[in-house]
């Protein structure tokens, strides 16, 4: 049974070239509050067609753990950051998944408190 948390919550895939340009985004998305975590999955290989060409490549996955709620400003970011024309960005939204995780996980993605004067 969906908790309305787990609901509220995503799993975004996203492609990159290499490790290096997958940890460049993953840093500026965590810093940035858009997802709380992301793993770094590679490489792996993708066969794809790209102007209508078949296309072997290695790169590297990212599994990104957000709240629905950013989503359109976290495909946004990918878009401006990606070296990619077209990047891979898809979302899953979760049945399920632990409450401690998900608490921290938006706790993680929340708007950093200001500091009171």
């Amino acid at each position: 049974m969906a908790t309305n948390n787990a609901e509220r919550a995503r799993l975004v895939m996203v492609t990159a070239s290499g490790a290096e340009q997958a940890a460049a985004l993953a840093r500026t998305l965590v810093a940035e509050r858009l997802a709380a975590c992301v793993n770094i999955v590679g490489p792996i290989r993708s066969v794809y067609r790209w102007k209508d060409t078949i296309q072997d490549e290695q790169e590297h996955l990212m599994l990104i753990k957000t709240r629905a709620s950013l989503l359109a400003r976290l495909k946004r970011r990918v878009g401006e950051l990606h070296s990619y024309e077209v990047p891979e960005v898809i979302a899953l939204t979760l049945t399920d998944a632990s409450e401690p995780y998900l608490k921290w996980m938006f706790e993680a993605t929340a708007p950093k408190a200001r500091a009171r004067r």
